[in-house]
């Protein structure tokens, strides 16, 4: 019975620790869940399906095509580092990502209606969180917009029976920008091997 007490102390101290770490842990999932569900938005936004049967005149004419897109979870962050690159958009960015997910880089976009004409940017604060990769983008006069995307493996068909291409690279959403008369809020950055 002398060790009563001082059982007594350790119990009440293991019971009042257990809450917090519930509560840490619930707060953990919660945004493990955030981010899982974010990740999917962003790689259904990258998915298209299209098919179409036209016929006039006795001539039939088919139009087919189908994006899938799945998100691309690395073992080791640091293999996402690299350059990625919109083809033909005036669109690139170069990341270097350390082995806890943490991100920095550089890139440029077209600031204007001519593709040659950049504007350069650099990624703060980056972070890579399964497939999801979020940042500030710092452009050189000050100016700051948030940077978020996925990385994805996209594979297109042209046609049902078609074994489809595969690209790897890098999904981003969130910002409307015009190119050439058109506004765009989505970009696939792909890999440049």
């Amino acid at each position: 019975m002398k060790n009563f007490p001082s059982a007594l102390i350790v119990m009440t101290l293991v019971s009042a620790l257990v809450p917090v770490a519930s509560a840490a842990s619930q707060e953990t999932l919660a945004s493990a869940s955030a981010t899982q569900t974010r990740t999917r938005a962003i790689v259904a936004s990258f998915n298209k399906s299209k098919h179409v049967v036209k016929e006039k005149h006795g001539v039939r004419r088919e139009k087919y095509k189908d994006v899938r897109s799945e998100a691309v979870v690395k073992a080791n962050p640091q293999d996402y580092s690299g350059t990625y690159e919109v083809p033909d958009m005036g669109f690139a960015i170069q990341l270097r990502v350390d082995r806890n997910g943490n991100v920095d880089g550089t890139g440029y976009e077209p600031s204007g209606p001519d593709l040659s004409v950049r504007r350069r940017f650099a990624l703060r604060n980056g972070r890579i969180e399964g497939a999801l990769l979020t940042a500030t983008q710092v452009y050189a006069n000050g100016t700051q917009d948030r940077f978020e995307g996925v990385f994805i493996k996209r594979t297109s068909y042209d046609s049902p029976t078609d074994k489809g291409t595969t690209e790897v690279g890098l999904g981003v959403v969130g910002k409307d920008i015009g190119v050439a008369g058109v506004t765009i809020n989505r970009l696939f950055y792909q890999l440049k091997e």
